[in-house]
């Protein structure tokens, strides 16, 4: 049985073809195996040293511009004030004073473990609203510091705690989301580890509602409907109104099908703006307070955001796409002037600032570059309220995180706590192919010491989670282990990924495994005629999505000699049953998997089971209802019951994400050791190595 990719037949099945004996002389023999010997050593240091050093490296939740733009706050974790060991630290920097040293605010005392985040200025930036849990390690609660003098106060007792807080622009009061109802102590949204079903399950959701609470007493009061559940809000220019995304419960699932709802904070009744097509982020108010813009694009992920920037009148009306065609994905808005959004996006796999007129269209690009700049999410930067300052975590495949601060384009570092960080990567690049006719763009990454001569070097190929999402140039720990251990790592961003358009974006609907993993094979031959990779060394990995598509890649083509597949999905039809989050599915294959079963069993790996030959990995939390483990447990017992290498590792109490360290070390040693084990270095002059098998 043959599939053809676009790039010649993959013949699965196909017995290895050995190379002829190599008939260097011994004097060369002897040569070479000194050499290779000389680059292994300095490509392979400990892996428990580089994880350790990695792990010490500074990291930032948030960075957040006051108004006026004369301070600047950002959360961080990894370095000491306590945050060392678990917790975050809220640094704020007075930029009006030449010479001005950071200084914290903080609910805690001591070294005491103190987890605050999610920070907003007051519209005077006189005051910093942020959220804390005392280190108690309970639910965050609200609290509000003058920034210039005195200890923060505590607003809020909820008892499932807040989040989301935004300061109203009169500056009386500020919002934060509480969650409310039956199972609410318990919800960790839909990446979060899962509370245990017994008993009747599915007669009742907890619902997420705004609440106003006053800065002066902490009085609050709901001022959402309580059968909506909402995901963001903004406030209007006059404190008025705000402007929600919402749906019925349950929250973790109908987040894909939100409409835009504008809310009378007086009186708490709501009015539907926009009903999407797609799903929808960043609600944002002009600044007359007349219209809201948002994002609206195919999203396979909740907080994931990219698409098309829209507005819609306030009064009610039809919204318009003002950037249609666009070749690249809005990710985050600031209106900053009556003719002028701001956004954050992706562009072939570069972070970008832009700009678009509301009314006349026209996209300008304000920066963009080989790096990811964010103010603590998606791709974007924290304004002033006029736009002429800006504020971002910066970082790339070579540049540890930091916090600059300056016009666009023209930041200074205000922190240098990862400035001497030396990652163990080499050269990076761009790398652009052809797929179907299409333009596909990937990162690939080098080890630090790169093969000479003759040498060549294994390539392990990370596939992205979402499918809308794209690899952009950021710290990535996991790779730089990997290339550290002398890895090349490739990212390919193939069809269904952000970065080029929505035409771009969708391009994968109903059709999942198949023209992403020809652009993906297509990538690696483009990686293969240029650069010193074995191609009998070639491993693939990938987390979610990209743990589907491992999967899927092995019972496609055997040129793969290792996978490790995490939180991959095997069967399609029995993973529509059992995942919580299934509405995301539906503009992807068109119909449920009950009215159109055939699109599902043709992309389900499951199907092709038998035609595995590629050791793979198997790594899933324990309670993870994004992407259930029974589905690695499905894939597990067929490669088992068919006698080919595999192994399951289930982490325990843990979701789509793993969260705690000493499994995210596990996780990560046993990738490693996967690929080294699969994928040895070749043998030895004068005797035979497979060669790869296409």
């Amino acid at each position: 049985m043959a599939r053809i990719f676009g790039l010649g037949a993959v013949l699965l099945g196909a017995p290895a073809v050995l190379a002829q004996q190599d008939t260097q002389s011994a004097e060369l023999q002897r040569a070479d195996v000194a050499l290779r010997g000389a680059v292994a050593k300095a490509v392979r240091p400990p892996l428990g040293d580089v994880y350790e050093s990695l792990s010490r490296t500074v990291r930032f939740r948030q960075v957040a511009l006051a108004p006026g733009g004369q301070r600047v706050a950002w959360v961080e974790t990894g370095t000491e004030n306590g945050a060392r060991n678990g917790g975050s630290a809220i640094q704020v920097l007075d930029l009006g004073e030449p010479g001005a040293k950071p200084f914290r605010v903080t609910v805690c005392l001591g070294s005491t473990a103190c987890n605050e985040s999610s920070l907003t200025w007051s519209p005077d930036g006189t005051r910093l609203a942020f959220l804390s849990d005392a280190g108690l390690g309970g639910p965050q609660q609200l609290y509000v510091a003058e920034v210039s003098d005195g200890p923060a106060r505590k607003l809020t007792a909820f008892p499932t705690g807040a989040t989301s807080p935004e300061w109203a622009p009169d500056g009386d009061s500020v919002a934060v989301l509480v969650m409310q109802g039956a199972g609410a102590e318990h919800a960790k949204g839909p990446t979060g580890p899962a509370s245990r079903e017994t008993g009747v399950v599915q007669e009742a959701y907890p619902v997420r509602r705004a609440a106003v609470v006053s800065v002066k007493d902490g009085a609050h009061r709901f001022v959402t409907p309580e059968h909506l559940y909402v995901f963001e809000y903004a406030w209007s220019p006059d404190s008025d109104t705000l402007a929600i995304t919402a749906s019925l419960p349950p929250g973790d699932a109908n987040w894909w099908v939100a409409k835009l709802h504008a809310v009378d904070v007086a009186s708490g009744r709501a009015r539907v703006l926009h009903s999407p097509k797609w799903a929808m982020a960043e609600p944002t108010w002009s600044p007359d307070g007349k219209h809201v813009a948002f994002i609206e694009g195919l999203m396979s992920d909740q907080g994931s955001n990219g698409g098309d920037v829209y507005v819609v009148p306030a009064a009610g009306g039809k919204a318009r796409n003002v950037t249609p065609g666009m070749k690249a994905t809005a990710t985050s808005l600031s209106w900053v002037a009556p003719g002028r959004l701001v956004f954050g996006a992706q562009a072939r796999g570069e972070s970008a600032l832009a700009a678009v007129d509301p009314v006349k269209g026209g996209v300008s690009i304000l920066w963009q570059g080989p790096e990811r700049i964010s103010a603590g999410g998606a791709v974007g930067a924290s304004l002033s309220k006029d736009g002429a300052l800006s504020a971002a975590v910066r970082e790339s495949f070579t540049r540890a995180p930091d916090v600059w601060v300056g016009p666009v384009g023209d930041w200074k570092a205000i922190t240098r706590h990862n400035a001497d960080v030396k990652l163990p990567v080499g050269a990076v690049r761009s790398v652009t192919w052809k797929s179907d006719g299409l333009d596909v763009q990937g990162w690939l990454m080098a080890p630090p010491t790169v093969p000479v001569g003759s040498a060549r070097a294994p390539m392990v190929t990370s596939i992205h989670g979402g499918p809308a999402a794209a690899i952009l140039p950021g710290f990535h720990p996991q790779a730089l282990l990997l290339t550290s251990q002398g890895y090349y790592v490739f990212f390919p961003n193939a069809r269904g990924s952000f970065g080029q358009g929505a035409e771009f974006a969708q391009a994968n609907r109903r059709d999942f495994g198949y023209g992403d993993l020809r652009d993906v094979m297509a990538g690696v031959d483009a990686v293969l005629a240029s650069e010193p990779v074995d191609p009998t060394r070639l491993g693939v990995t990938g987390w979610s999505y990209g743990g589907y598509m491992t999967m899927w890649t092995v019972t496609q083509t055997q040129r793969f000699r290792a996978a490790v597949a995490g939180a991959g999905i095997s069967n399609w039809q029995s993973y529509y049953g059992t995942n919580r989050i299934d509405t995301w599915m539906l503009p992807y294959f068109g119909a449920s998997v009950y009215d159109d079963p055939d699109v599902y069993t043709r992309s389900s790996p499951i199907n092709f089971v038998k035609l595995v030959r590629t050791p793979t990995l198997l790594l899933h939390g324990e309670r993870d209802v994004e992407v259930p483990a029974s589905q690695s447990y499905e894939f597990f017992k067929a490669l088992k019951a068919l006698g080919q290498k595999t192994q399951l590792v289930v982490y325990e109490d843990e979701g789509h994400h793993i969260r705690k360290l000493d499994h995210q070390w596990d996780r990560t040693r046993r990738m490693v050791e996967w690929f080294d084990t699969h994928l040895p270095p070749p043998n030895l002059p004068g005797t035979k190595v497979a060669a790869p098998l296409r």
